[in-house]
């Protein structure tokens, strides 16, 4: 059966796409998450989703079509990516106790005729969250590989958030209804959507 390559190591981006059905393999190859300071938010996730799969693409000869993606978490129009150790995730926590932030996903689906980009964007809002609620989460969920320094499906999620404004899953890693609409477009994986 033919399937679609993923390109990232996120467990939560795996799960999503056997949620959907959506037959894959995962492929990574590390690249520079890196961008141009000039570009917008939007604009910054969609670049380094880009990035991954034409890396992908440029290490593997085969006709599949690659899907990346890059989640990026905007608090203030300051990116708050993921937390170099314990202390910056408290701190990342702390920033976002009682606020509104955004939460843009970055995909690229990219195959030897077709290029689709687009980005899709969340807001959340926390509770305030204690002191002690901050630590008690990075200690027992060390949410290190996570931008924002937190996800959604756990703990923290569960009894921190007080609103969320768009595509749950997109907080998640991925807006799935949003590819998967994008992939029905696309002829050469149409098969092996439902």
């Amino acid at each position: 059966m033919k399937k679609i390559i993923l390109a990232s190591q996120s467990p939560r981006r795996k799960q999503l796409l056997e949620w959907a059905e959506i037959p894959f393999d995962v492929r990574v190859v590390e690249t520079d998450e890196s961008f141009p300071i000039a570009l917008s938010v939007e604009e910054a996730a969609i670049h380094i989703a880009r990035q991954k799969a034409l890396a992908v693409k440029q290490s593997h000869s085969g006709s599949e079509l690659i899907l990346a993606a890059d989640t990026i978490v905007v608090l203030n129009a300051r990116i708050i990516g993921k937390p170099k150790n314990r202390a910056q995730a408290i701190e990342y926590l702390q920033s976002l106790s009682g606020q509104k932030h955004k939460v843009i996903t970055g995909v690229c689906l990219l195959s030897s005729v077709n290029e689709k980009v687009f980005s899709d964007t969340t807001e959340v809002e926390f509770h305030n969250l204690t002191d002690e609620q901050v630590i008690y989460y990075v200690d027992q969920y060390k949410p290190f590989d996570k931008a924002g320094a937190y996800a959604i499906q756990e703990w923290i999620g569960v009894i921190g958030i007080k609103a969320v404004h768009g595509d749950f899953y997109n907080v998640m890693g991925l807006p799935v209804s949003r590819v998967v609409k994008e992939l029905i477009k696309m002829d050469e994986v149409k098969d092996i959507i439902h």
